[in-house]
């Protein structure tokens, strides 16, 4: 198919190119007849049911997510042209999302005492995929391992779990997530066009159903993939050698940014790749959001300090929906001229610890669109908890917890500013400093 015509492009949709005769998108008879690419305009002719239908496979046919929706029928076959219903591939899944999160949350609470180590759960496991990779009819598996499934599995519950583990007081967590884009991650980004090229029957039928479980296996509990081949291969072997080039980025992102002011360097950069090919530019508009953050998540993961940990998987929750964005609107807008240099600038907000830009998507948007403001309130206070019994000595970090519990009274639902200020003022007089007891506090302070 591929060697016919390039279907996934939006330049046959507009030229309208015939399409063979054994392929058939799931849309309406209409254009099935007329063996064209389904369009908005051809809708228009139709009845209602069949015009909506049209649009949504319209949506579809063109999306990044369902690239391979198409699907190959025997011609002497029209009472197969409706087989494979966009509709019944959402459902499959949906289906295959709550297997996930279901095996997920089972054994969630494992991850601390798996950690990949038993090796009858790899063994397990993979018993029962390779069946289902290589056994299972293909009719029956096309519905369920699609690449919208592959990028619900391998990329939007990732994102979703690692949200979820940045707002939690556990550390774990945070590892084992951040483990999981130093590969899992890193390997569906950089391998998005495969389902573009590959030309082999046996690669189209099987791609998907390979990929899912293996991203499955990276981050599922009892197997924790990711987990077992940094501690065995990325950490001892992989992690010594990519930390000179971890420093040689460091110094060349250090003098890029002291050189931005150079309003020269800037236009000379953005008008070479302005000529870039399509293709190359979006190849290193990937490259800017996921090499040097893969390298500086190998070299977080290996220290004890939970901080960096928690950067770094902040960046990949925010940049992963950011790729998703990215990857659902470049068939539509991406031919605009500038469209992968604001991807490319956006990403380096969301990157450099300078301008904080994952936290602040992270907190300001994130966070209230997936409901986990409640969870990251507790987190947020029991780490100014923690900060405070490290930075204070016992007995001063003692008044000061007590003062703050009085903040937060079972009773106390004062959120007035100026009522706020009084109980600061009568717990400022109970503070002791080094030098005695500390003044109150001057009318510029400030609690919003």
């Amino acid at each position: 198919v591929q060697n016919q015509i390039p279907y996934h492009t939006t330049d046959c949709h507009r030229q309208e190119l015939p399409i063979p005769t054994n392929l058939y998108p799931p849309t309406c008879d209409l254009c099935y007849n007329k063996k064209r690419w389904p369009t908005v305009d051809c809708s228009n002719n139709l009845p209602t049911n069949c015009r909506k239908k049209a649009f949504f496979c319209h949506l579809l046919r063109f999306s990044p997510l369902s690239r391979t929706m198409a699907v190959q029928y025997d011609e002497s076959s029209p009472s197969d042209a409706d087989g494979l219903s966009p509709y019944i591939v959402a459902g499959g899944t949906l289906g295959m999302l709550a297997l996930v999160l279901v095996g997920y949350h089972a054994f969630e609470k494992e991850i601390r005492v798996e950690r990949g180590k038993n090796w009858k759960w790899h063994a397990a496991y993979w018993a029962i995929a390779v069946p289902i990779i290589f056994l299972v009819p293909q009719g029956l598996t096309r519905y369920v391992f699609s690449n919208l499934t592959m990028t619900v599995v391998g990329f939007a519950v990732p994102v979703y779990e690692s949200l979820r583990a940045v707002c939690t007081p556990e550390e774990e967590d945070d590892k084992a997530w951040l483990q999981y884009w130093m590969l899992g991650g890193v390997v569906y980004i950089l391998t998005t066009w495969v389902d573009d090229i590959i030309q082999s029957q046996f690669a189209t039928e099987y791609w998907y159903e390979m990929m899912i479980f293996f991203f499955y296996w990276l981050y599922f509990p009892k197997t924790c993939g990711a987990t077992l081949i940094y501690e065995n291969a990325t950490k001892p072997y992989l992690g010594p050698l990519l930390q000179p080039a971890l420093n040689s980025l460091d110094n060349l992102i250090s003098y890029i940014y002291s050189v931005l002011v150079n309003a020269v360097h800037l236009w000379f950069l953005w008008i070479i790749f302005m000529f870039l090919p399509k293709g190359l530019k979006r190849a290193v508009t990937i490259l800017v959001g996921t090499v040097y953050p893969t390298l500086s998540s190998i070299s977080a993961a290996a220290t004890v300090d939970i901080d960096d940990d928690t950067y770094w998987l902040t960046y990949w929750s925010v940049y992963g929906t950011l790729f998703i964005i990215m990857d659902c609107i470049e068939t539509w807008i991406g031919w605009i001229p500038g469209f992968y240099t604001l991807m490319i600038f956006t990403t380096i907000y969301l990157m450099l610890p300078m301008f904080q830009g994952s936290e602040k998507v992270f907190r300001n948007i994130l966070v209230p669109l997936a409901g986990l403001q409640e969870l990251l309130l507790l987190r947020d206070a029991i780490r100014v908890k923690k900060d405070m019994f490290k930075n204070l000595a016992p007995e001063r970090a003692k008044t000061v917890r007590r003062a703050i519990a009085k903040f937060y009274e079972e009773d106390d639902n004062t959120a007035d500013p100026a009522e706020l200020k009084k109980e600061l003022l009568s717990s400022w007089t109970g503070l002791k400093y080094p030098f005695g007891f500390g003044g109150e506090p001057s009318e510029s302070t400030s609690l919003v």
